[in-house]
């Protein structure tokens, strides 16, 4: 838990800057829903930008990097999650809570207003609380996918898996396909930490094992059935304080190669972030 309190005052001392490249060990698949399938086509395409490449929303990352801290964290039992979305066939449940120095709010943010617990009585949260972090969408770097790896696929840049479900009954199979980006294909990403005060700096290490959860678990669809498995790399953090945006220089804090050099790091790292 955070150090946070109702009286902690916000004042924006810099932004932390985490840029890097997510490479797909496995095939992966952000699906574009129903609506763009084409004849001929996979039965789940991926979601793709306006020059039809594959790219991974803002989106997914960062609500993958919530659900797992929030797991992590133990904080995914019904008196802790509250109701984004009721529609039947459609809940989405997410914590949240009242609590100032909860890390989970401080860092995905939290809207003032009444919203229903799963299980409890009503969650009245009276104060807002600004989101720290920022995920952008992340682009495909053109050049991962290769030529030898294009002679392979079964469009110019990705992949179709094929996969059958098995009626436990009569034994029918239901085949289906899944259009992936191709093991080997990276992404280049780039978070964004605001540290609105002091205390902020707690959640560097909080960030960092969403992303360390992250490569142990999977992104996107098909997880389960082996999609999705990532990897950091080339990691590089800058830190621009409150100066930098008046004129001032950044600070190139560290590069690292992989996740795990950079984690050791990370109580040094905090110390980097001053005003």
């Amino acid at each position: 838990m955070s150090s946070h309190t109702a009286k902690t005052e916000l004042s924006f001392l810099g932004k932390l800057l985490i840029e890097g490249d997510l490479v797909c060990e496995t095939g992966l698949h952000i699906g574009a829903g129903k609506g763009t399938l084409e004849i001929g086509g996979a039965d789940n395409p991926v979601v793709k930008d306006a020059f039809s490449r594959p790219y991974v929303p803002g989106s997914s990352l960062r609500g993958r990097l919530r659900s797992l801290l929030e797991q992590a964290l133990g904080l995914t039992s019904p008196k802790q999650l509250v109701y984004v979305s009721r529609r039947k066939g459609q809940e989405v449940r997410i914590h949240g809570s009242d609590d100032p120095g909860d890390e989970i709010c401080l860092l995905f943010g939290r809207a003032p207003g009444r919203v229903e617990r799963v299980e409890g009585e009503a969650l009245n949260q009276a104060t807002i609380t600004p989101a720290r972090l920022t995920v952008y969408d992340a682009a495909l770097n053109l050049e991962s996918i290769t030529a030898a790896m294009r002679e392979s696929l079964d469009d110019e840049l990705t992949e179709v898996k094929s996969e059958s479900a098995i009626d436990r009954i009569t034994s029918q199979s239901q085949a289906r396909t899944l259009e992936r980006v191709p093991a080997g294909a990276s992404f280049r990403i780039r978070l964004v930490l605001d540290v609105l005060c002091a205390e902020d700096k707690e959640l560097v290490p909080v960030l960092l094992e969403g992303l360390s959860l992250l490569e142990d678990d999977s992104l996107g669809g098909g997880g389960s059935r082996g999609s999705g498995r990532v990897r950091l790399a080339n990691l590089k953090l800058t830190w621009r304080n409150a100066a930098y945006y008046k004129g001032g220089a950044e600070a190139e804090l560290v590069s690292a190669a992989d996740l795990a050099a950079l984690r050791g790091t990370a109580a040094d790292l905090i110390q980097k972030l001053e005003a």
